[in-house]
């Protein structure tokens, strides 16, 4: 007699190692772990701090003085005809590490003040420009209709200018100002990307369960806004800020660069290289001091995003070939496995 065969089994996969041990956990402390296992996006960010840290600590901020001996404006006798001092091997620091330009300033103390402003010009667009680009996109993609025409043709307008010739402009006139008047100003112009991204966000959250209990249960308009859609939002909008700050950086360079931005007394990185670019073929580290911390800022700062942009939305799921031949060779020996147990040898009747 024909021995019945059992019903086939259901054999779920086992769950990838990302997603184990996630319940019960809050979203904050999920996207730090994951912020966390993402070793590159963790040691930029410690290097970006250290950096401002030095900067900020070498010549003093404001009327509190650093620990350098010299700073960006004094100048001094020629040592060495200007050359760097600093010696890797064996480490020498010496009275000028960085060289001096050609009146004799030390060139150390003007590349951590330019490092200065740059940290500080990232720090006011990204706060600045992320909160008009935030709430002019939740007004946008909240209440729709005429609101969201009005508010998005005002973001087309500044989106098809290109961002260098407005930014001209404005720190033209502002950039004798002073630092932080032409970075308010520049945010102003920058907020552009992150209202289309918020808007975007708004209209698919405005559509939800919780929100339409909110409505029901009388809540006001800015109360849904700030209170139940932007939280949930608040991803997409640190990613965007984070990734605003090393636009922001390369902006306040070009514009520095071209003498429209920061203006002497004051230093930036881009005025030290625009001041310096006849001397590139006789005194090269003149140029590339602040070229490289140009490139070690804007890199660190993206690295960064890149980690948070992973962290908040664990949908972009980074490629990894050892987790893709696991994975591989799990699905060609489950099938055989199953078929074993579920499809047993019968005897002959």
């Amino acid at each position: 007699m024909t021995q019945m065969l059992p019903e086939p089994a259901n054999v779920d996969a086992p769950a990838p190692a990302d997603e184990r041990n996630t319940v019960g956990v809050s979203q904050g402390r999920l996207v730090l772990r994951r912020f966390l296992a993402n070793k590159v996006a963790v040691v930029s960010g410690i290097l970006f701090l250290l950096l401002a840290a030095v900067s900020v600590s070498a010549i003093g901020l404001g009327p509190i003085p650093g620990w350098w001996k010299y700073d960006f404006t004094t100048l001094n006798p020629q040592n060495n005809s200007g050359a760097p001092t600093l010696s890797v091997f064996p480490f020498v620091w010496g009275d000028h590490p960085f060289g001096q330009d050609r009146i004799g300033i030390d060139y150390f103390a003007m590349t951590m003040r330019g490092i200065q402003n740059s940290i500080l010009v990232m720090l006011v667009i990204s706060v600045v420009g992320t909160t008009v680009g935030t709430v002019i996109g939740a007004l946008a993609g909240y209440y729709r209709g005429w609101v969201d025409a009005v508010l998005m043709r005002i973001t087309d307008v500044f989106i098809v200018i290109p961002i260098i010739v407005i930014g001209a402009v404005v720190g033209r006139a502002t950039g004798g100002l002073g630092v932080v008047p032409l970075a308010f100003f520049l945010a102003m112009i920058s907020w552009t990307t992150i209202a289309r991204l918020v808007r975007a966000e708004f209209l698919s959250l405005r559509e939800r369960e919780f929100v339409e209990a909110a409505r029901v249960a009388g809540a006001s308009d800015a109360r849904i806004i700030f209170k139940h859609i932007l939280p949930n939002a608040i991803g997409v909008v640190i990613v965007a800020a984070t990734l605003l700050a090393a636009s922001a950086i390369l902006l306040e360079t070009a514009l520095s660069y071209l003498q429209l931005g920061v203006r002497a007394p004051d230093v930036s990185l881009g005025l030290i290289i625009s001041d310096n670019q006849s001397a590139f073929s006789t005194r090269p580290w003149l140029f590339w001091w602040p070229a490289v911390f140009i490139v070690l800022l804007a890199v660190l700062v993206n690295f960064v995003g890149d980690g948070l942009r992973d962290a908040f939305d664990p949908r972009q799921k980074r490629f990894s070939l050892r987790r893709t031949k696991e994975q591989a060779a799990s699905s060609v020996t489950a099938p055989a496995s199953t078929q074993a147990r579920v499809h047993p040898e019968t005897p002959s009747s």
